[in-house]
C-alpha cells in the first residue's frame, strides 16, 4: 500500500509572527521556516505503518513555492521514500487556498492510486482546517479527522478521533483520508545519515497546469493586523464592588 502525506511549509512554530507595516502580510523576511507541526506527525505515523509492514511506499508531496524543496527533504530524510514538489506560486508570501490544494491533491491521487493518504489536520499559519475535508469530498472516499489513534486492520481503518465531548472511535473504509492530532506520536528526529540519503532520493517538480488545476487565488486578503495587547485586569476588594464593575464594563 502506498501512503500520501502532504506536507506544508510554515513559519517556524518558535518565531513571533510580525505583520509588515503597511498591513499587507506577514512578514517573512529572514524568518526561518519549517515543516507544519502536524505534517510532520503525519509523517512520523505514515513511517510507523511503513515499519510495521502495512505499507510498501511513502510519497511526501507539497504544494506551493520552490523554496518547499527543503520541507520534501525533512520528510524524506525522516523516512519517506520520494517526494513531490507541485509548483503553484513563485511569491512565497503567496498561500495557496485549500481547495487548488485539494485539486492538484486529487490529480497525485488518481496517478499514483495509494491507499491512504494521511495528512495534518492544519496548517498553523492560516488554520483553515479544510484541505483533508476537501480532498476526501473531491475522491468521493471515505475520512477520519483529528485522529489520536490509527490501526489499520485489512481493508478498514479503526480511528480514535478527538471531539468536543472526549473521545470518538470510528471504523472507516480504506481507501480513505485521515488528518492528525498532536496526541497521535512524537515525531523522530532525522539522523545524520538520513539527512545525507535524503539528498539522493527523487524529488519530481511539477506545476499545478502539469495537472490542469488553475491555481490563481479567489480570495483577496484586504488588511493583515496584530491583535489587540491586553487589557490589564482590575483587583476589586468585595463581591458588590465586582458586581459594579461587570456592570460598568457590560454598559461600555
Amino acid at each position: 500500500m502506498k501512503v500520501l502525506v502532504p506536507v506544508k511549509r510554515v513559519i517556524d512554530y518558535n518565531v513571533k509572527v510580525r505583520v509588515k507595516a503597511d498591513g499587507s502580510g506577514v512578514d517573512l523576511a529572514n524568518v526561518k521556516m519549517s515543516m507544519n507541526p502536524f505534517d510532520e506527525i503525519a509523517v512520523e505515523q505514515a513511517i510507523r505503518l511503513k515499519e510495521a509492514g502495512q505499507a510498501d511506499e511513502i510519497i511526501a508531496i507539497s504544494v506551493g513555492v520552490k523554496q518547499a524543496q527543503e520541507t520534501l527533504r525533512t520528510a524524506l530524510a525522516m523516512g519517506a521514500d520520494r517526494a513531490i514538489l507541485v509548483i503553484a506560486a513563485d511569491d512565497v508570501h503567496s498561500d495557496i487556498e485549500p481547495l487548488t490544494v485539494a485539486k492538484i491533491l486529487k490529480a497525485v491521487i488518481d496517478e499514483e492510486q495509494p491507499g491512504l493518504v494521511l495528512c495534518g489536520k492544519q496548517a498553523i499559519d492560516n488554520d483553515m482546517n479544510a484541505t483533508g475535508q476537501m480532498l476526501a469530498a473531491l475522491m468521493g472516499w471515505s475520512q477520519a479527522t483529528f485522529a489520536s489513534t490509527v490501526e489499520i486492520t485489512g481493508d478498514k481503518a479503526r480511528v480514535t478521533r478527538e471531539v468536543d465531548g472526549g473521545l470518538q472511535t470510528i471504523e472507516v473504509n480504506m481507501p480513505t483520508v485521515i488528518t492528525v492530532d498532536l496526541r497521535l506520536n512524537e515525531p523522530r528526529y532525522a539522523s545524520l545519515p538520513n539527512i545525507m540519503k535524503a539528498k539522493r532520493k527523487p524529488l519530481d517538480e511539477k506545476t499545478a497546469a502539469d495537472y490542469g488545476v488553475d491555481a490563481a487565488p479567489r480570495l483577496e486578503v484586504i488588511k493583515t493586523t496584530e491583535p489587540e495587547a491586553r487589557a490589564a485586569g482590575i483587583k476589586v476588594g468585595s463581591v458588590d464592588e465586582l458586581v459594579a464593575k461587570l456592570k460598568e464594563v457590560g454598559a461600555v
